[in-house]
């Protein structure tokens, strides 16, 4: 299988921009190519999806096991499959890139970003070689003048490495926010700035010699035992421009065990569809309350879904929309649907930030009591009201109280990801076939 990581030094190096240039180029060659993020972020794959027009999907190390990992790297893998790494390489501990590396055995391409430097590259790029064991094939150099070049090229000689190119620096800028970089829908041209990208790519970049990295086969593993259930219920997913932090790989997993997924939209829609069950994923409900909180008729309609026992799952940015009142960044608060007694405000710095795991207080609808599932929190709002139903802990070992559960209801800030543990989707599965029994 033809697999290369694109990762870097640190975050906001140039990792995502140097993976959809190198997308770009590849797809114009009409090769099968798929794409992956390591770690928990939705919105670099929102540019891939851009760049490919096809899925891409998230490989987290954190969440999964090895056999799982490599299950959902041959799973969702084209011809040749481009995974951007995150954070710096080392960085996130089990979460890390690199773990992803050594678990996946996968070459790996590191990004430099030269600004503001020149000889001390050669530095950089030897303690990257040298720190760990590892499967780093070579480098690719940033914003780096086109006059370096030759010094590039004789430091990767000199380290016994390869020169997988560079970009310059350049005007084409995909823009941030606080979560991350803007999603790929809010920017009008995107795909301009994608084919630009990959024509730098294809001048700068060396593509085929990328193309010719060479893997072993990958390891052999245990295919994940997935339940595909006779009945097939009917989930609503919240999915527009405020709710698009959705793991793919959860919404396929349900598609897998018979569910039929209908999206809709909080903004446009008047109602919840017919359904079985509800899920409300994460996104930016802040930038749109105004648009969220006049919709009083889809306010009303999910109110109304979760009082009549609607299996729902709801986490962070949906989590939000279930509160009395959000307050935006202006000081601004807009009524939401009112299931959750409590406001939600925004905050000067990340909340809880990290990977996290969820030891439930008691029996509900995703798990037992006692029982253990692993999360992700990434928000700088927070609420007068997360939910006392599960201990989160963190790897230095802080803890606190969140999240609200019942036998047909999770709602909290943390993040799921159904394939760490497929019981929680079966559960969910479950709760909606016996609510679409009950109610015809």
């Amino acid at each position: 299988m033809k697999r290369v990581i694109i990762s870097g030094t640190k975050s906001g190096c140039g990792k995502t921009t140097v993976t959809c240039a190198i997308l770009s180029a590849i797809k114009k060659r009409d090769i099968n190519v798929s794409a992956f993020k390591c770690g928990p972020d939705y919105i670099d794959t929102m540019f891939h999806r851009k760049v490919l027009g096809v899925q891409s999907h998230n490989l987290d190390s954190f969440f999964c096991n090895k056999d799982t990992l490599l299950y959902l790297l041959d799973e969702y893998s084209g011809d040749i499959s481009v995974i951007e790494g995150v954070m710096g390489f080392y960085d996130g501990d089990t979460g890390s890139a690199y773990s992803v590396s050594q678990l996946t055995e996968t070459q790996t391409i590191i990004v430099i970003d030269c600004k503001g430097m020149s000889n001390s590259i050669g530095a950089v790029m030897n303690g990257y070689l040298n720190y760990r064991p590892n499967h780093i094939a070579g480098f690719i150099f940033n914003r780096l003048p086109e006059k370096m070049i030759p010094l590039v090229k004789r430091l990767c000689s000199e380290l016994g490495t390869n020169y997988y190119g560079c970009l310059p620096k350049t005007s084409i800028i995909l823009e941030s926010r606080h979560l991350g970089l803007v999603t790929a829908g809010e920017i009008a041209d995107i795909q301009e700035k994608i084919q630009q990208l990959g024509l730098l790519a294809e001048k700068y970049i060396c593509i085929d010699k990328i193309l010719d990295i060479q893997n072993t086969a990958l390891p052999e593993y245990r295919v994940p035992t997935i339940r595909k259930y006779e009945k097939s219920p009917i989930i609503a997913v919240a999915n527009d421009k405020a709710f698009c932090f959705i793991y793919q790989e959860n919404i396929q997993l349900l598609e897998k065990m018979g569910c039929r997924i209908q999206y809709f939209s909080p903004i446009e829609d008047k109602s919840v569809p017919d359904c079985d069950g509800l899920i409300l994923y994460g996104g930016y409900p802040e930038l749109y309350a105004e648009q969220l909180s006049a919709n009083e008729s889809m306010l009303a309609s999910i109110k109304q879904r979760i009082q009549q026992g609607t299996p729902t799952i709801a986490e962070c940015g949906g989590f939000m929309y279930l509160h009395d009142l959000l307050t935006d960044n202006n000081g601004i608060s807009y009524r939401m649907s009112g299931v959750i007694s409590g406001n939600v405000f925004p905050t000067d710095k990340l909340q809880r930030f990290g990977y996290i795991t969820l030891k439930s207080g008691k029996e509900s609808m995703l798990s037992k009591s006692g029982e253990y599932i692993r999360a992700h929190e990434f928000h700088y709002w927070d609420s007068t009201n997360s939910g006392e139903d599960y201990t989160a802990k963190k790897t230095d070992g802080r803890t606190w109280k969140c999240c609200h559960s019942s036998d047909c209801f999770y709602a909290g800030f943390p993040h799921l990801y159904f394939y760490t543990d497929i019981k929680i989707a079966e559960r969910f599965v479950e709760e909606c076939i016996k609510f679409g029994e009950r109610n015809g």
